[in-house]
């Protein structure tokens, strides 16, 4: 599956493209006094591929850009090519995963609708062992294993010292959905609950008796950026997932996110909603 940029890329092209137009240079113009070819500098603009660092210094020197800024650029450049701590995992991983590492290493925040499962940023080891063994029939229980890694080394986020905020939208089927047993179960509806107390994170139910709502063709991840321009959505799919960052789809999945909040339980409901089925699980 193509996927798209990385976070820092996309904010290289981006703050390229601003400065080149506000010098009111087109792409020819503005790479031939750099050296660069047009389609080149379109390359790097769009965030296809990858960026000569001595480039970047001298389109900034170009634009009239301020020491600070070039020397940002120029930092964003050299560290669009460094590789997370993923990449140092033995095993592969899937492309769709990969880049949703990248994007997710330097999120600024992110709101979740998850309709058949907990969000796998809140899930135990144990619930997302059962997952993985659900939704990945064809795999070892290695293979297993090593996603069910990634996916605790992921949640290590919640636990920085400034981590971004997890808005969540859960729906009540997959609180009560058994999944790995009913311990796992009350395991899980625990985490839920020990989760919702912490400052980052914003958590409600979207109740059964919300009926029809605007995301009832499943889960969706919005992954916001410093700046709008960094925005994608992530939709699962089976087998993996994929991205979107057209201006038109962020906007409807943003639209879809508020709508979702609008219509579930307000956080007070919410936690006795998950305290309500983890009596039932007892």
């Amino acid at each position: 599956m193509a996927v798209g940029p990385t976070t820092r890329r996309r904010q290289l092209g981006a703050d390229l493209r601003r400065l080149r137009e506000r010098k009111g240079l087109t792409l020819e113009e503005a790479g031939a006094r750099v050296g660069i070819s047009k389609a080149t500098l379109s390359r790097y603009e769009t965030k296809e591929g990858a960026v000569k660092w001595p480039a970047v210094d001298a389109l900034c020197r170009e634009y009239g850009a301020t020491d600070d800024v070039r020397e940002a650029l120029v930092e964003l450049a050299k560290g669009a090519r460094i590789q997370g701590w993923w990449r140092s995992l033995a095993d592969p991983i899937p492309e769709s995963m990969n880049l949703m590492l990248t994007l997710e290493d330097e999120v600024a925040s992110e709101d979740h609708y998850a309709c058949m499962y907990i969000p796998g940023l809140f899930q135990t080891r144990a619930y997302a062992e059962a997952v993985h063994r659900a939704s990945e029939v064809g795999c070892s229980d290695r293979e297993v294993e090593h996603m069910v890694d990634i996916r605790m080394k992921r949640q290590e986020l919640l636990q920085r010292t400034d981590p971004p905020h997890i808005w969540a939208v859960v729906d009540e089927a997959a609180i009560h959905r058994v999944v790995g047993g009913r311990d796992v179960m009350r395991h899980q509806l625990q985490h839920l609950l020990d989760l919702s107390a912490t400052p980052q994170v914003t958590l409600q139910i979207l109740p059964f008796s919300a009926g029809a709502h605007a995301a009832a063709v499943g889960s969706f991840a919005l992954l916001r950026g410093q700046s709008r321009e960094l925005d994608v959505v992530y939709v699962d799919l089976l087998g993996g997932g994929l991205f979107m960052e057209k201006p038109q789809e962020l906007e409807r999945y943003k639209l879809a996110f508020d709508y979702l909040r609008a219509q579930a339980l307000d956080l007070h409901k919410s936690v006795a909603a998950i305290r309500q089925t983890l009596r039932e699980f007892s």
